[in-house]
């Protein structure tokens, strides 16, 4: 065999040969590597987003028109004082001692400012039982619920002598210091407890302390890497903490993925009796090939973010796409160096029945029996798992039509609720539901003041804002917000004079039903704004809020849905026609793709919209699927997915060229990385199951979509659905028609025997070699 026919060829292997043969070089580049990104990040600091940045439409020009002024609207803080009964009202001299208890305690604390009476600012309710006791808390509002404290203990203290009314606060700072309070530890110690279930799964899956860690290492490694990156980055794309911890799961995910399966197939050579230089280099040709082309389709799905315009998302998609290459890179580099410096010293740190070989005795294999194709004597390639999944494969390949028909229809069925499918920014009591005091608190303040506590704020930028003519807009535009129907008042004005700008505060009809404050605000945007400020030339009145941004941030995924999924379809089919030189493997993987994320979005609605097993997972009565959730999961999912898609149809193609029939090349593919891929999704799953167990709606939601997602697609996709098409298109399965053939060939690999081959014959120039040396001395 001539060297055409035995060198390395892909890009994976050589990149794992030069490793191998550089081990210590490998390892302190991709130290220096991982060191340099964070000093260098650390040293250029983070550029965090801004509201401006983060927010589209109306609200995001009217929190620019602030920006540029200068202007930094302080938190604002609301006190409700409610009568216990009918009969205590705002009249009422112990109700009016409350009021003037409640002001007087929290100038008191000296971090509040422009404190407002309920009676000069007319905030009380219509049936005369509640009244708002008004200020601003000192110094940023982002830092705010940080010094917020002292205000609630005031109130608290003015409760206790008040007990006739209730008196309770709620605003920006307090809601931050009492969610802080509640989940910021609780996220964190969610994000922290991955690394450790990740790690303990690895030990089940491998039985060898060494073994696992190893993936987990590198995982971290590549996270701590991106981080760097991150921050360097952020001076072009500023990024928020969303977009930290989003990197954080999708690095974690694929960092210990990619490991596994090289790992996985080098020690699957190594049973079959190659040795470690062999082993290596077929899993560098293989595994590595199919990490390589996962890893890229992975990074044009996250890419897929950057099309939406929205920079919460593109920042998310910027770090994700970042980790993925950099968990992708460092596989198919250090990785190869890691387990040659480790050899057989992998093994270490056995545990007691967890480990492969102790398993296979006790199953009645041998441990070591191998035939001459590198698989087990029994057919099973050494992989423990793949007993389960040849029963299912037997069932699969004997009737495929069958299983096809049962299988899609069933996921057909899961994925139907997605039809109904409503978004929209959760409300504060969907969001955390009664698990928080405040909710209680914002649900009163709503039924009281309809839309009080989250009032559509207009910000009015005018050449001079004192003018006759600006006044009397604003006076017009108070009126007709109430007379129009879309408020019920009281409708608050705040004028900087220096900075000719004004904000107009109008709480919407609707509260807390966000379906009838957006037909509110339409009546505020679409009517009352045009008959008032638009009939003054140069003025801006862009109407911001919790209701607009939740429109306006929909009203942009919407635009922006179709050229994503068209991008990243688009892309992926092409990787895949590239990559497999097959036009049927490329069409088949974005179908079973497609359903997958279908199923996912099925299951969402299902539960937290129409609550069917809501209480399973702590869901009643969220009603609505979170406004960026959907094309998030997309992209993610049908990221993520491409991993075991590409992993198993590498492995069936690879049999394939050895010569197997089609239909045995597929049994032999799903079975030989049963065990792989299971200890794969397991990670993955329990992983993204942490975050279900959080009580913000949004995470729980997050949290469910992918797990289930990625148990479907690791079970019923790889197991039933890919065989049985496959079964069903035989030879089909690697048709490319030749006008095709002018296209880019990324298929190059290596097959198992050619790297064996070509390791013998380095080893026999070797040997010839030092006998030519050495009988020449």
């Amino acid at each position: 065999m001539g060297n055409r026919d035995t060198r390395v060829r892909g890009i994976a292997a050589r990149a794992g040969g030069w490793s191998a043969r550089h081990r210590w070089a490998a390892v302190g580049i991709w130290l220096l590597f991982v060191v340099l990104a964070m000093g260098l990040g650390s040293a250029a600091g983070t550029v965090e987003l801004k509201d401006s940045d983060q927010l589209s439409g109306e609200t995001g020009r009217a929190a620019a028109i602030a920006e540029e002024a200068g202007i930094d609207e302080p938190a604002g803080e609301t006190v409700l004082v409610q009568g216990r009964d009918a009969g205590v009202k705002a009249t009422s001299t112990e109700f009016r001692a409350a009021v003037d208890a409640v002001m007087k305690a929290v100038e008191g604390t000296g971090k509040v400012t422009d404190v407002t009476s309920p009676y000069d600012t007319d905030t009380i309710s219509k049936d005369g039982r509640s009244a708002l006791v008004q200020f601003d808390m000192r110094g940023e509002a982002e830092t705010a619920g940080e010094r917020v404290e002292p205000v609630l203990k005031a109130v608290e203290g003015v409760q206790k002598d008040h007990g006739s009314v209730l008196i309770e606060e709620i605003g920006g700072a307090s809601m931050n210091k009492t969610f802080d309070d509640a989940f910021g530890n609780d996220f964190k110690q969610a994000e922290y407890s991955a690394v450790p279930v990740a790690l303990g799964i690895l030990l089940v899956a491998f039985g060898a302390l060494v073994a696992a860690l190893v993936p987990v290492l590198l995982a971290i490694t590549a996270i701590v890497a991106t981080m760097g990156l991150m921050m360097l980055v952020s001076h072009i794309q500023p990024m928020d903490d969303t977009s930290s911890s989003v990197m954080l799961l999708v690095g974690l995910a694929v960092g210990v993925d990619y490991c596994l399966f090289y790992l996985r197939r080098e020690r699957e050579e190594r049973a079959a009796g190659r040795d470690p230089e062999t082993a290596l280099r077929i899993a560098a040709a293989t595994s590595g090939r199919a990490i390589i082309v996962s890893g890229v389709t992975v990074c044009v799905a996250m890419a897929g973010m950057l099309f939406t315009g929205i920079a919460t998302f593109k920042a998310m998609g910027l770090a994700s796409l970042m980790v993925v290459a950099v968990a992708m890179v460092g596989s198919v580099t250090v990785l190869p160096a890691v387990l040659s410096l480790l050899g057989t010293r992998v093994e270490k740190g056995r545990i007691p029945f967890l480990h492969p070989d102790k398993r296979r005795k006790s199953n009645g294999g041998s441990g070591n029996g191998t035939s001459g194709n590198g698989r087990s004597s029994n057919g099973r390639s050494g992989d423990n798992g793949s007993r389960f999944w040849t029963s299912v494969l037997r069932v699969v390949l004997a009737k495929p039509a069958i299983s096809l028909v049962v299988a899609a229809g069933a996921l057909l069925a899961i994925a139907a609720p997605a039809l109904g499918m409503k978004t929209q920014n959760l409300t504060l009591d969907q969001e955390f539901g009664d698990s928080l005091p405040i909710v209680a608190t914002y649900e009163r303040v709503n039924e009281a003041f309809p839309g009080g506590s989250d009032p559509a704020e207009v910000v009015v930028k005018a050449a001079d804002i004192n003018s006759a003519e600006v006044k009397s807009a604003i006076a017009d535009f108070r009126e007709q917000a109430v007379s129009s129907g879309a408020s019920r008042g009281p409708v608050e004005v705040q004028v900087h004079d220096a900075e000719n700008i004004a904000f107009v505060y109008v709480p919407l009809v609707g509260g807390s039903n966000l379906d009838k404050a957006e037909k509110s605000l339409e009546i505020i945007r679409d009517e009352v704004r045009p008959a008032t400020f638009g009939k003054v030339d140069g003025v801006e009145a862009p109407v911001t809020g919790q209701v607009a941004g939740s429109k306006d941030f929909n009203d942009q995924l919407v635009s922006a849905v179709a050229p994503v999924f068209a991008f990243v379809v688009v892309f992926a089919f092409l990787l895949m026609l590239l990559s497999f030189r097959s036009l049927t493997i490329a069409i088949t993987s974005i179908v079973l793709n497609l359903l997958s994320v279908g199923a996912a979005y099925g299951i969402l609605v299902a539960v937290f919209q129409h609550g069917w097993g809501a209480s399973l997972v702590g869901a009643e009565g969220v009603g609505a699927i979170v406004t960026w959730l959907p094309l998030f999961l997309f992209v993610i999912l049908f990221g993520l997915s491409m991993d075991y898609h590409v992993f198993v149809v590498s492995r069936i193609r690879e049999a394939r060229m050895r010569g197997l029939t089609t239909r045995d090349a597929i049994q032999h593919g799903v079975v030989t990385t049963a065990g792989v891929i299971t200890s794969a999704a397991v990670i993955m799953v329990a992983v993204f199951a942490i975050f279900g167990t959080l009580s913000m709606q949004s995470m729980k939601q997050m949290g469910v979509g992918l797990a289930a997602a990625v148990l479907i697609d690791a079970t019923i996709i790889r197991g039933v659905l890919l065989p049985a098409v496959m079964a069903l298109l035989g030879e089909r399965n690697w048709y490319f028609p030749k006008w095709l053939n002018r296209l880019p060939d990324l298929s190059h690999d290596e097959s198992p025997e050619a790297a064996a081959t070509s390791s013998r014959s380095k080893e026999s120039m070797v040997r010839v070699k030092s006998r030519v040396e050495s009988n020449s001395l």
